[in-house]
């Protein structure tokens, strides 16, 4: 391998590593609306799971891995896990995948799906016109029509302030809510979630104008880079408005947890 193919790896390996604590501390603050949901690291994996609850069953939960072997990954998983499971790997763009598969397979895992994980450095942020009124939710009766809009509660009280950590957004048409998007400060990034824009409004530029609001605002707040897990539909959208690929997180769960 060349020394520039080398730091080209090593490079793209960091930007995953960067990346993967934004997703689970972001995933940890969002689902702990409910009961706190921890990111806690376990040697060099991360395990997102319920703190101790006494009463309920735990949520599933998640192992994150990244370059690691599978067999260490089940090995930790399985000995300390509470209950049901599933593994996260991630592995950086430009890194094969066929090993990772073929091990997770021998164990007894199944593949349920695959994620594009991609990053905005914030350096160029297009903006955009669209048929909509994009705002940021910062009262109360907003939040409350975004959660019925929604079917469930978008953000928290706490959360509705200047300098809170997760900013809320949403696109209206005639003053109804038709798309949505949150941001969550993590460290200097920010992570991207719930990206939702309703069918009949969509190709209209809706979730563009979305997003490029929420990274201006990213940036506007000492953000230096935003980072988001794909569908594959998303996966077109995003490096429309700066994100580009640097890696897939790869979602399996074992046959016998």
């Amino acid at each position: 391998m060349t020394g520039a193919r080398s730091r080209r790896l090593g490079d793209a390996s960091a930007d995953v590593a960067r990346a993967v604590e934004v997703f689970v501390r972001g995933v940890s603050f969002t689902r702990s609306f409910t009961h706190p949901y921890l990111a806690e690291r376990v040697g060099s994996l991360w395990a997102l799971r319920d703190a101790p609850r006494r009463r309920g069953d735990y949520r599933t939960e998640e192992w994150v891995a990244v370059g690691m072997p599978p067999e260490e990954v089940d090995g930790t998983a399985r000995e300390q896990t509470r209950g049901r499971f599933a593994v996260c790997a991630v592995h950086a763009t430009g890194e094969p995948d066929a090993p990772l598969r073929a091990g997770y397979r021998a164990l007894g895992y199944r593949l349920l799906r695959t994620e594009p994980c991609m990053l905005h450095r914030l350096r160029r942020i297009p903006r955009f016109d669209a048929p909509a009124v994009i705002e940021r939710v910062t009262d109360a009766a907003s939040a409350e029509r975004l959660a019925q809009a929604t079917g469930s509660r978008q953000i928290r009280p706490e959360h509705l302030h200047p300098d809170a950590p997760l900013r809320q957004y949403v696109a209206r048409v005639h003053d109804e809510i038709v798309g949505w998007v949150r941001s969550i400060v993590v460290g200097d990034a920010t992570w991207c979630a719930s990206m939702y824009v309703r069918p009949p409004h969509r190709r209209q530029g809706i979730a563009r104008a979305l997003l490029s609001r929420m990274l201006h605002d990213d940036r506007a707040g000492g953000a230096k880079t935003s980072v988001l897990l794909a569908s594959h539909t998303g996966a077109k959208l995003y490096p429309v408005v700066g994100y580009e690929q640097i890696g897939t997180l790869l979602l399996f769960t074992p046959k016998k947890a």
